[in-house]
C-alpha cells in the first residue's frame, strides 16, 4: 500500500522570496553567533526555571548595586535580559517551523522514494527486451551493497 503524505508544489519565485525572507532575518539578527558545541555543552542554561530566577537577581541588583564589585556591569546584565526576552518567542516560532519542515521533508521524500521505488519495481518486472535493461540496472545500483571488509585477524606477539 502507498501512502502520499503531501501533494504540494512550491514555486521558484516563492521560494526566492522565502530566502531573502530568511536573509532579512538574519540582517536584522546581527549579533546572532555560532558557538562550537564543545563550547555550548559548558554554558550554563537559562530554562524556565533559571529565567525567572535571572529576572529577580536583575531586580535585586538594580535595587541594591552597592553591594556588587564595582566591575559588575548591571547594564549590561539588563540589555542581556533583555534581548533573551525578546529573542526567546523568535526562537521557538522558528524551532516550530523547523521541526514542520523537518517533518515536510521526510513525508515528501518518503513519497518521492515509494514512487520511484515503483517505477524501479514495475520496469524490472516488465522491462525486459523493452529497451529498459539499462535503465533497470542503473536505477538497482542504488541498492548494490559494497562488500563487508573483513577484520584482519592479528596474531599476539610473543
Amino acid at each position: 500500500m502507498t501512502s502520499n503524505y503531501i501533494s504540494a508544489t512550491l514555486s521558484l519565485q516563492d521560494r526566492d522570496e522565502i530566502m531573502a525572507a530568511i536573509a532579512t532575518i538574519r540582517d536584522r539578527l546581527p549579533f546572532v553567533i555560532d558557538v562550537a558545541p564543545k563550547v555550548k555543552r559548558s554554558m550554563p542554561k537559562m530554562g524556565d526555571k533559571s529565567r525567572a530566577f535571572v529576572q529577580k537577581a536583575l531586580d535585586v541588583a538594580i535595587q541594591n548595586p552597592d553591594f556588587l564589585p564595582r566591575s559588575f556591569d548591571i547594564a549590561e546584565l539588563q540589555r542581556d535580559v533583555e534581548l533573551f526576552e525578546k529573542i526567546y518567542p523568535l526562537a521557538m516560532a522558528l524551532t516550530q517551523l523547523q521541526a514542520d519542515l523537518d517533518d515536510t521533508l521526510a513525508a515528501v521524500g518518503s513519497d518521492a522514494f515509494t514512487a520511484a521505488l515503483q517505477v524501479y519495481r514495475h520496469a524490472k518486472a516488465h522491462g525486459d527486451g523493452s529497451g529498459l535493461d539499462t535503465l533497470v540496472e542503473e536505477l538497482g545500483q542504488r541498492f548494490d551493497r559494497q562488500p563487508r571488509k573483513k577484520a584482519v585477524a592479528v596474531e599476539p606477539a610473543m
